[in-house]
């Protein structure tokens, strides 16, 4: 671990020098936010990508793996994104400990997975997990059930910091504690932040000691994200003078996706498009599918070299996110944020390359928790793949009414998970429940009005219906 402490009295020097360096890059961040005014995009300056700045998957595929493909992999680690909470599924503490799929937790998939590669190519990859002051106590907890299994587990920590009125500008904070009238006074600052902090920990330079060359980057909510040999192979298999330093996976957009940040080019650089940045005025067609049809999954593979010389050179100039927030007292704060991806046009040789939609597998809400516990996808020591029996490519889109929305509300409405493979759409609205093992297939729509309950029965097989009104099956 590069972050265990030793005595209290040197924990505590620590913990001030962290404070130390928090403020000091919050100070950097806040000074850049008062000098920039107005969207940091000039509109008329955005061009579509050039042809061969995003890659499709399949060309990348196309070359076989060479035999060594060991050798690559011990040049690579794993960072999964580990510093978001439970809040908007209803759970309690880090999100990664929910548990997705056979009492499985997207940690310990994420173990799995990295675990099996280690044996099948017996190969040394590394994972680490950037958490955050939310999340890093509990998550080092349950770290020690992993003590035996075949991957090294590193953890480094986020910068705090300070959230800021919106009127005054100045810190909401009165000391640097995190609790009582400060339990809101504090932030990480997305994950854009994970550059400065990697290299803070200690951490960059370890991986580099031990000949680690890139790192795959992806949020840990994201099942699809699994490590891809021919991404990798494609990095490290291209001479010196021309080696690509930073890969971002990108995935054809759906209605679904208009808000995904996207790829342009823009002063001659690939760069990374939010809908933060976007001016009021052209929103709309930042949503369009057909102006910009790709989006960022956020799976990013970087070279560790690199980043540490963008550090040392302070050259990351990573647009600022502003983020209004409300406490929970009414007050109106603002949080500076930056993300990781808006890192591309610093990078050489930078490069997207045009993903299939099954490594974006994100689970945000509910629905998308019924789709990954569903027989729509077969796990395999730790991955998520869609089940050959589904006819068609394609996910069902899914959308769970309000009653669902927490994990444990959402378990208790379902005694079993339905048969999904042949549906196409599911909406469900008010107080229903499901039966063991019931079938759903096509478009299936059912809503129960306010004061209403449905209980769809055991066995029920649902094809292109609507269901509504009141449907109670008591026992008798």
């Amino acid at each position: 671990r590069s972050d265990h402490a030793g005595g209290p009295r040197e924990s505590l020097a620590s913990v001030r020098r962290s404070s130390q360096r928090d403020l000091k890059g919050f100070k950097q961040l806040f000074h850049r936010f008062l000098q920039v005014k107005g969207p940091s995009v000039d509109w008329a300056k955005i061009n579509r990508p050039p042809e061969d700045s995003i890659q499709p998957y399949e060309r990348i595929r196309s070359r076989a793996l060479p035999e060594g493909v060991a050798s690559s992999l011990n040049k690579l680690a794993v960072v999964k994104l580990n510093g978001g909470l439970g809040t908007s599924m209803g759970c309690k503490g880090p999100k990664s400990l929910i548990s997705v799929r056979s009492e499985n937790t997207f940690l310990d998939l994420t173990v799995q997975q990295i675990e099996h590669l280690n044996k099948t190519y017996n190969a040394d990859v590394p994972l680490v997990l950037m958490n955050s002051f939310n999340t890093d106590e509990d998550t080092k907890k349950i770290l020690q059930k992993y003590t035996h299994h075949r991957v090294k587990i590193y953890t480094f920590n986020q910068s705090r910091y300070p959230r800021i009125n919106k009127e005054s500008l100045l810190p909401v904070a009165t000391s640097m504690g995190l609790t009582g009238e400060n339990s809101e006074a504090w932030y990480p600052p997305g994950h854009g932040d994970i550059y400065a902090s990697f290299h803070n920990s200690g951490l960059l330079e370890q991986l580099l000691a031990q000949g680690k060359e890139y790192i795959f980057v992806s949020n840990i909510d994201n099942l699809g994200a699994t490590v891809d040999l021919h991404i990798l192979n494609h990095l490290v298999s291209q001479p010196a003078e021309t080696r690509c330093e930073f890969v971002m996976e990108v995935t054809d957009k759906t209605r679904a996706d208009v808000k995904g940040g996207t790829l342009i080019e823009y002063e001659g650089k690939l760069r990374l498009l939010e809908i933060a940045q976007v001016p009021k005025a052209h929103v709309d067609e930042f949503k369009s599918v057909t102006k910009f049809k790709i989006f960022n999954t956020n799976n990013l593979w970087i070279s560790l070299p690199a980043i540490k010389r963008l550090h040392k050179q302070n050259a990351m100039d990573l647009e600022i996110i502003v983020n209004p927030k409300t406490l929970n007292g009414g007050l109106n704060v603002i949080q500076l944020e930056t993300a990781v991806g808006a890192a591309i046009k610093s990078f050489d040789n930078a490069l997207g390359i045009n993903v299939p939609r099954s490594r974006f597998l994100p689970v945000k809400t509910s629905s998308d928790l019924l789709l990954v516990m569903s027989n729509l996808y077969r796990l395999e020591a730790g991955s998520l793949t869609m089940s050959e029996k589904r006819e068609f490519p394609t996910t069902p889109h899914v959308k769970l009414g309000s009653s669902f929305t927490k994990v444990q509300d959402f378990l208790r409405r379902f005694e079993s998970i339905p048969d999904m493979l042949e549906l196409d759409h599911l909406t469900v609205s008010g107080d229903v429940t499901f039966g063991k093992q019931v079938a759903l297939k096509g478009t299936v729509i059912i809503i129960a009005n306010h004061g209403d309950r449905i209980d769809i029965p055991a066995g029920a097989m649902l094809e292109n219906k609507i269901v509504s009104g009141n449907l109670r099956i008591l026992d008798h």
